[in-house]
């Protein structure tokens, strides 16, 4: 009688074993094994960190190995198992791979193919063509598209962190580190000190070292010792926690009417404004999103205020990037001056101040919360929608979108929704944020989130004009990187833009994205017609997905 041994590997994150009945089924091209319960008398099988191994009896040999069923039922009271994988090594000495990395819960049935990737069009089998299939309906069943907020990409559907399936929640350790990590961010930034100081005037700088009194290291001492100096501020359009916003000037706009003799001191090269306009030695940053965004009103007693500053930016003889004139409005006039470095010092410093403002409610909600979060939670929920796990791009990406969905949906239960942290110390919060959020959605495109063209639209792509943009160096090496594996690995499956074109799974996920994930905001890609096309559309979920894995 032949007999397949089987090799079960449990989990090694917390609660991960079990004490229910694990059942094992073999499907193969020429029959099924029997529903064999696995189990070793007088051994407590599926503990945290096991690897196990079983033997299944069949009366004749089932062919090639196409499908491993695994049923749990419950002992006392339902035990959620985690398996990693099922290995099974056949009579004839094969050694097939399931990885499963997935929750089994309640008295659920998991369906399980080997690790090989295929593309659909490679399935022959029926019984192959059929799991995909109900995979996919299951999927699709389980992630449901929701709109959070009009204007918003499209979430989960889920109301908090609990209601999101098994498999895509934090981890036990990562519950906690999250719950550890939130309570000592609240602390390290004595939050309660840091919103009540925002209920009064702050009466000195010495307000703000106190906000920063837990947060010690080389880099903060050093911007705290120079961030009033011209050379740091302007540094830190470079490579500080916002480097996307900085531009190549190439006219000065009417809304923003500097003229030569209100700069005229601060250029090095004996050329009027318009010479070093002309020389691609100017650079702008405009924050005009930022117009008419409602600023936080959630404390009636104290009056809130935003700016929507534009400042204009000069490389000097030794490619410093220097402030030259700041307007804190998008209408010039009087009641919205030009302010330039010749001012009062303390004039000069405080228009400073407000663009330093400006930037990081564009940072927080636009470049962060909205292009990296939201943008990322968009590809997650497509990918499981759209693509079963046996489909090659799917393996690509589904490291780089773990507990993106997790994230998100703490963040809307205890970061941006009403009387969150943003509500309570955000000059954005109580709703400005979300207006951020709409506002650059209805210019967001598809182009944006490609690294090297949002570097070249913004003009800032030639390191021999702007040689001390880390941001740009090390991005393009990372987007390389990324982009060389994914051709590779991509390059495997596809032979020709025809074989990528008979991709019904692919073709299913790019329309996700774009006809629901993003409302539309495409730039017209709605299907992936070329090799090309699919290696940088690839390499650009891959990108978005870097924050989450750690």
């Amino acid at each position: 009688m032949p007999s397949y041994t089987v090799t079960v590997a449990t989990g090694t994150q917390w609660f991960a074993g079990t004490d229910d009945y694990i059942y094992m089924t073999l499907v193969g091209t020429e029959g099924s094994s029997e529903r064999t319960l696995l189990d070793k008398p007088l051994y407590n099988d599926f503990e945290r960190g096991a690897v196990d191994s079983y033997a299944v009896s069949v009366e004749e040999n089932l062919g090639d190995i196409e499908l491993v069923k695994i049923e749990k039922m419950k002992y006392w009271v339902h035990d959620d198992w985690y398996c990693k994988y099922i290995a099974v090594k056949t009579p004839s000495g094969d050694y097939i791979e399931f990885p499963c990395f997935r929750w089994v819960v309640d008295d659920k049935e998991v369906i399980l193919r080997d690790g090989r990737a295929h593309l659909p069009q490679d399935d022959k089998t029926r019984v192959a063509k059929q799991h995909r299939r109900k995979e996919l309906e299951i999927r699709q069943k389980t992630y449901r598209w929701k709109e959070w907020h009009p204007g918003f990409p499209m979430s989960i559907d889920a109301l908090s962190h609990k209601d999101l399936p098994r498999d895509i929640q934090f981890d036990s350790e990562k519950g906690v580190d999250f719950a550890l990590n939130y309570t000592k961010a609240i602390e390290n930034l004595c939050i309660n000190q840091f919103m009540h100081m925002f209920q009064s005037s702050w009466g000195e700088f010495a307000d703000f070292e106190r906000i920063f009194v837990r947060i010690k290291n080389t880099i903060s001492e050093y911007v705290m010792q120079h961030w009033k100096e011209d050379f740091m501020f302007g540094y830190q359009f470079l490579n500080g926690c916002n480097p996307v916003i900085i531009q190549k000037c190439t006219n000065i706009p009417s809304k923003f009417p500097v003229i030569h003799e209100m700069v005229a001191d601060c250029l090095e090269r004996d050329l009027t404004l318009e010479e070093e306009l002309k020389e691609g030695n100017l650079y702008i940053a405009d924050y005009a999103i930022m117009e008419d965004v409602t600023p936080n009103a959630t404390d009636p007693c104290t009056m809130q205020y935003l700016a929507s500053p534009i400042c204009l930016l000069y490389k000097n003889s030794q490619n410093k990037i220097l402030p030259i004139a700041i307007q804190l409005s998008q209408t010039p006039g009087e009641d919205s001056p030009i302010f330039l470095p010749s001012d009062d010092e303390y004039d000069w410093l405080l228009a400073k101040i407000w663009v330093r403002s400006a930037d990081f409610h564009v940072h927080q909600t636009v470049t962060h919360l909205l292009k990296t979060h939201l943008i990322s939670e968009v590809f997650a929920i497509a990918m499981y929608r759209q693509l079963p796990a046996v489909h090659p791009v799917y393996k690509l990406l589904v490291p780089h979108v773990r507990f993106t969905i997790a994230i998100n949906t703490k963040a809307r239960e205890q970061l941006i929704c009403e009387c969150g942290i943003f509500d309570k110390a955000n000059g954005t919060g109580g709703g400005g944020h979300v207006q951020l959020v709409q506002k650059a959605m209805k210019t967001f495109t598809y182009k944006s989130l490609c690294f090297p063209e949002a570097i070249k639209d913004r003009g800032m792509d030639s390191q021999e004009d702007l040689p001390y943009y880390y941001y740009r160096d090390d991005g393009i090496k990372v987007w390389e990187i990324v982009k060389s594996f994914v051709t590779d690995v991509v390059n495997i499956y596809y032979d020709s833009d025809e074989t990528l074109q008979r991709d019904e799974e692919i073709q299913a996920f790019v329309k996700d994205v774009c006809s629901f994930g993003m409302l539309g905001k495409t730039d017209g890609l709605s299907n992936i017609q070329t090799f090309n096309t699919t290696t940088k559309n690839t390499t650009i979920h891959i990108n978005t997905g870097f924050e989450y894995m750690n």
